[in-house]
């Protein structure tokens, strides 16, 4: 390894998983040419990674925010291209990272054409901001985690629903605490001593997620959020419209209606099941199927007791759409469902579609996945999208986010301690 070379990472090599970073190289050749590298192993043990070609200035020096890859996973001006292209080393895997507790650690290295490696340096992207409290959560019937952030609040206060993938994701709740939110994420199967598979949701079950939100001391809105994706977004629209103390709700990527199982509330069912056509699906060539076209249609008359009556809400919605969605035409259910409240005469709404991303809108700059094990079909699936578009969106739905939250959840209920 040459002792001249240096790889740094600014401002530090500790920094919270959504946080840009830029990367620089010095003590290289003028012009000299070189192969940045990214490597990461994920909590499955699957190894993630990627490479990009760069040439050194005049002086020796590489400024990844300033220079242009010429060639390898990305080409162009991307300071976080080396993050967001790493792909892994089999097919149809999805980057898993559900463990707050632990960084994700990625490997950047710098190295000569020949191969040799000149410098390297190891960049820990945790999920836990300094000071954030996590707690797991076994109440009633609850299964979760709970994280709040250091200080005395009121903190807004959300729930967490994630995806349907049975188990617990972590991520975006510890994240979003990390930026100031109080935040309650929940398993619905798959989860301790939760039942392996599910064939019914059943609503009082998150009726009990937000009493327990709302009743924490540092809890300040006088109404909850709630965010979602996938599968849980209907999810999320049908809390919004049948149970009191909703404030804000975010839909990504979801469907207008409630989708494969049955919605039951105080032991009756209050919506049935859309279905999907498996006989709809394309195939192609890696192996990984397109559902986009399963879904029966939620606005023929056989489906409607299917569709969210989304009406009844009185809290906010912000609708999320990718436009390359593969998973299914989550902008046709969007445009659906804004048609819906305007014949309704309601405003309670705003939405934001993205053109060149996929199905999974996460919190930006972990590894885009084109394909994975898919929990509902049980098969590899396309998502959608195109990397560098479906990183921009996540970027800039990443603001949206915390912004709707912060204008939507009033935190002027101040609570009253009782002193000893």
């Amino acid at each position: 390894m040459s002792n001249q070379v240096r790889l740094r990472l600014l401002p530090s090599a500790r920094c919270l998983f959504d946080e840009p970073i830029q990367l620089k190289v010095a003590g290289l050749r003028s012009k000299q040419v070189v192969t940045m590298r990214a490597r990461s192993t994920d909590e499955k043990g699957v190894v993630f990674s990627s490479s990009a070609t760069y040439r050194a200035d005049g002086s020796g020096e590489i400024d990844l925010s300033r220079d242009a890859s010429l060639s390898g996973n990305y080409v162009g001006v991307e300071p976080m291209g080396l993050l967001w292209s790493m792909r892994p080393d089999v097919l149809h895997k999805r980057f898993q990272k559900t463990n707050a507790l632990n960084p994700h650690v990625v490997n950047f290295s710098v190295h000569e054409e020949e191969g040799g490696m000149l410098a390297e340096v190891k960049n820990e992207r945790f999920l836990m901001g300094d000071g954030v409290s996590r707690v797991p959560v076994k109440q009633g019937n609850i299964r979760g985690v709970l994280f709040t952030p250091p200080g005395e609040g009121p903190f807004p206060a959300v729930l967490d629903l994630y995806t349907f993938g049975g188990g617990l994701s972590e991520k975006r709740a510890a994240l979003l605490a990390s930026r100031g939110f109080l935040v309650l994420t929940v398993a619905l199967y798959g989860h301790d001593d939760l039942p392996k598979n599910i064939k019914e949701v059943h609503l009082d079950y998150f009726e009990e997620c937000i009493k327990f939100l709302k009743n924490q001391d540092k809890a300040g809105s006088n109404g909850v959020g709630v965010i979602s994706l996938s599968k849980s977004g209907d999810l999320a629209l049908s809390v919004a419209s049948y149970l009191p103390g909703v404030q804000a709700v975010i839909w990504i990527n979801g469907c207008s209606a409630n989708v494969a199982f049955p919605l039951y509330y105080k032991n009756r069912q209050i919506l049935s099941a859309l279905k999907f056509d498996m006989n709809k699906v394309i195939s192609t060539e890696s192996g990984a199927l397109v559902t986009k076209y399963c879904m029966h249609d939620p606005l023929k008359e056989e489906n409607k007791a299917s569709l969210v009556p989304i009406e009844r809400a009185s809290g906010r919605f912000l609708f999320v759409a990718s436009e390359d969605d593969l998973n299914w035409d989550s902008k046709a259910y969007m445009n659906a469902m804004v048609d819906r409240l305007k014949r309704h005469g309601k405003e309670n709404f705003e939405s934001v579609s993205y053109p060149g991303a996929g199905h999974y809108l996460e919190p930006p700059f972990g590894p885009y996945c084109p394909s994975s094990f898919h929990a509902v079909t049980g098969v590899p699936v396309l998502w959608g999208g195109e990397p560098k578009a479906h990183t921009a969106a996540e970027v800039h739905l990443w603001r949206k986010i915390q912004e709707f939250f912060r204008t939507h959840l009033s935190c002027d209920k101040i609570k009253i301690k009782s002193k000893l």
